[in-house]
């Protein structure tokens, strides 16, 4: 099924031509708003999170946007579908600028989408995602859809790493060490071996020997934790189709990850220099909300001020 089709090409050579969204979660953590109203599409402040995740794909220089969803959970799709009866309204009123703010998602990049049947796991979802992508590309992006990863444009960092070293490479977070045991949190070691050419191993860029989930602070091999962005080769598919069910009966992505780092697969983490929003709960959809809503033109200022008078009020 494809919902939107700009012909956004892909003539740069840019070896991430897909990015694959997992979005088929029931969004439990937000009910009852999520009874009728996908999660995806929450706005933080204007802008659904599915579309903000849209335009950073874009960015990557991705040409197609394959979305995994939930046998009843079509509404996601629906916002990159045309509106032209809207748009008309909207200019009819001299609406003009939102009127290009609802085309807008209809043309930032194409959109498929998969229905992922049963909720087997993440890496079940990047798993039933491999039928639309083309025999040529040998590698993949997942982005999720839970993780605003600022500043955005790790992904092209990412990518010019994949260059150099080969293999997958994924996307970390240097942390505080007691605040681990919410997060995978990777074994890693300096970067280099033959695909670093003879240069210095650079200082944002480690190699990954394993990773352990939501450890004990006392036992975590590291303080860099995992976020939601992975440029995956595509033998990544392979090794999903060999890992057994984990924890709850599901498919770990970071299963197939582990087995494709036991056979000798180069693995490497970009250590962002940045900061994430976690969309996926009510506390960090509010802190997001509020971080966007103070740098908007338009409601920046008064937010700014109501804020410090709020908080004046309660010392």
């Amino acid at each position: 099924m494809v919902t939107s089709s700009p012909d956004s090409g892909n003539g740069n050579g840019n070896p991430v031509r897909t990015v694959i969204v997992p979005a088929a979660g029931m969004g439990t953590r937000f009910l009852p708003a999520t009874k009728t109203v996908p999660k995806e599409l929450l706005p933080v402040v204007d802008t659904p999170g599915i579309e903000m995740i849209a335009e950073e794909a874009a960015s990557a220089g991705a040409s197609r946007l394959a979305i995994v969803t939930a046998p009843s959970k079509d509404g996601v799709l629906g916002h990159f579908d045309p509106r032209p009866d809207l748009e008309q309204t909207l200019a009819e009123r001299g609406k003009d600028k939102i009127a290009a703010k609802v085309r807008r998602a209809t043309e930032v990049i194409r959109v498929e989408s998969v229905v992922q049947n049963k909720p087997l796991g993440l890496g079940h979802a990047v798993l039933v995602a491999e039928p639309l992508l083309d025999d040529d590309e040998d590698c993949v992006a997942v982005m999720l859809p839970d993780d605003l990863v600022l500043p955005m444009g790790v992904m092209d960092r990412m990518r010019e790493v994949r260059e150099r070293f080969g293999g997958s490479v994924l996307c970390a977070l240097e942390i505080p060490h007691e605040e681990v045991f919410n997060y995978g949190v990777f074994d890693i070691e300096p970067a280099g071996g033959e695909g670093a050419k003879g240069e210095d191993s650079p200082a944002d860029v480690k190699r990954v020997r394993g990773m352990v989930e939501k450890p004990d602070p006392e036992d975590a091999p590291s303080n860099y934790v995992a976020v939601g962005r992975y440029l995956l080769d595509r033998a990544i598919f392979d090794a999903l189709r060999r890992i057994p069910r984990g924890k709850g009966g599901e498919y770990q992505l970071t299963d197939a990850i582990e087995l494709l780092i036991q056979e000798g697969h180069p693995v490497h983490v970009v250590v962002h220099d940045g900061f994430r929003h976690d969309l996926g709960n009510p506390g960090g959809f509010i802190r997001a909300c509020v971080d966007f809503g103070l740098r908007h033109p338009d409601y920046g200022a008064g937010l700014r001020a109501y804020m410090e008078e709020r908080l004046e009020q309660d010392q």
